[in-house]
């Protein structure tokens, strides 16, 4: 970019942030260091310099960053934004020359350099980061930053998508190494999967090496740049058929199981490491390979499912009146009612649910069984939200992902999770989501072609309520 450009581009900046950005950021650098910055960027925008001035520059674009409070670091990645966009003169010129090349033998050359000229100088800047040894790292955490920024900078989602473009190339599946992980792999690495299982809470180290027993399995991803930073893992139960509770699949003190007369592989919990890595999609492709390594080293493997929660369950449900009339008839309210001592009504029984004291009454739990079954199956299968670029999907985010990956809703489990947050994000409900290598493919078509979602018999008559 011309001299005279980017002097220009760097005065616009200025008056950008000083209209856009609220004053408690613009209190994030001071006059002196936003110019030393920017003078950085800038050179980083030129490419200025060999290897040794690139590793250089990039390094100590990362030390000011990383010293910077919240303000400092949404005031330089401002001015990434607004200061290193593509050049709208010649962005307009190269779309001209398509245009006028469009359908003759000069048209590819045009579409070469119209994609030139969009070609944000920001990437550059950003791809310098490659140079350092914990580069990849830094722009992940960057990311995350920049996620919690953009709800007061919407201008900064301009960084974001071009940063999440440059992940999925970089964390292509093809570039990802599927590791096992044991009680013998680096501390380092354990502490990581204590601090972001985000499923069901590792306690203590014993409660990890239980996971990682002999009748368990872990696998993560690991991209060769974050070799210490699994990108996702998944935990597996090796057991014989489906489980129903989570509370004895994590039970230390239950005998452990002979790995190698399981029929059934369950994985019970799946937990993304980086948030900088939002809309970068492996989980599929880590439950694909998960499933070809357990068959390779344990064939008496038949079953693959999961004991997955409904975390939106109890926000779906809580005062929605046309839930409750679907799952609960009158005769049931009046037994239900009976039992707990209340008066007999929808709105009562949503209210009783919102207490612990329901989980304490043995009459009350089995009588409780149907019309919970009946509510998640509705949940689960009747309820959609829309999406602009593939139509309707489940609403449910975890059934979106198994569903979306070829999964069948096989059946569901009344107080399957009985800890705090199973029975505040749930009512304890859990749910085993069938992956069947040999319908997989036609499942991920019908969801996609129909929005067609495949379910057992029994969750079928479940999600068709009390009328069924």
């Amino acid at each position: 970019m011309p001299e005279s450009l980017m002097q220009r581009g760097i005065s616009q900046v200025k008056r950008l942030w000083a209209n856009t950005v609220p004053e408690a950021t613009q209190q994030g650098l001071s006059e002196k260091e936003t110019e030393r910055i920017l003078a950085l960027l800038r050179d980083c925008a030129a490419n200025l310099g060999g290897e040794v001035s690139t590793r250089q520059r990039a390094a100590r674009l990362g030390e000011i960053y990383l010293k910077l409070d919240d303000a400092g670091r949404k005031h330089f990645l401002g001015l990434i934004v607004h200061g290193f966009g593509p050049d709208p003169k010649k962005v307009e010129a190269a779309h001209e020359g398509w245009q006028q090349a469009f359908g003759t033998p000069a048209q590819w050359s045009a579409e070469a350099a119209l994609r030139a000229a969009l070609r944000s100088p920001r990437l550059r800047i950003l791809t310098q980061f490659n140079a350092l040894p914990q580069g990849v790292k830094f722009l992940v955490d960057l990311r995350a930053d920049l996620l919690r920024y953009i709800e007061d900078d919407p201008a900064l989602a301009a960084l974001d998508r071009e940063l999440e473009s440059r992940f999925t190339a970089w964390f292509d599946v093809g570039f990802l190494e599927l590791k096992r992980l044991t009680w013998s792999t680096p501390a380092s690495i354990l502490e990581t999967l204590i601090r972001y299982e985000a499923v069901h809470e590792i306690r203590s180290w014993g409660d990890l090496k239980n996971r990682l027993d002999s009748d368990r399995r872990c696998y993560a991803f690991f991209h060769p740049r974050m070799p210490e930073e699994p990108l996702i893992f998944v935990e597996v139960a090796l057991i014989n058929q489906l489980a129903g509770n989570v509370q004895n699949l994590l039970d230390e003190q239950a005998p452990i199981f002979d790995a190698r007369r399981a029929d059934t592989a369950i994985f019970y919990s799946i937990s993304n490491t980086q948030v900088g890595l939002r809309g970068v999609s492996f989980g599929h492709f880590l439950l694909k390979r998960v499933i070809d390594d357990l068959k390779h080293d344990l064939p008496r493997l038949t079953t693959f499912a999961t004991l997955s929660p409904l975390p939106g369950l109890r926000r779906w449900a809580k005062g929605n009146k046309a839930a409750w009339e679907h799952a609960v008839d009158e005769a049931e309210l009046e037994r239900i009612a009976s039992a707990a001592g209340i008066e007999a009504g929808r709105d009562a029984l949503a209210a009783l649910l919102e207490t612990p004291d329901w989980f304490g009454n043995e009459r009350l739990r089995r009588l409780l069984q149907a019309p919970l079954t009946r509510l998640a199956a509705n949940y689960l299968v009747n309820q959609k939200t829309p999406s602009p670029e593939r139509g309707a999907r489940p609403l449910d985010p975890v059934a979106r992902f198994h569903l979306g990956n070829g999964a069948r809703v096989e059946r569901l489990n009344v107080l399957g999770d009985t800890s705090e947050k199973g029975l505040a994000q749930s009512y304890g409900m859990m749910v085993n989501y069938l992956y069947d290598p040999d319908t997989i493919e036609r499942n991920v078509e019908a969801l996609l072609q129909e929005e067609k979602i495949d379910q057992s018999a029994s969750v079928r008559r479940a999600a068709k309520g009390t009328e069924s």
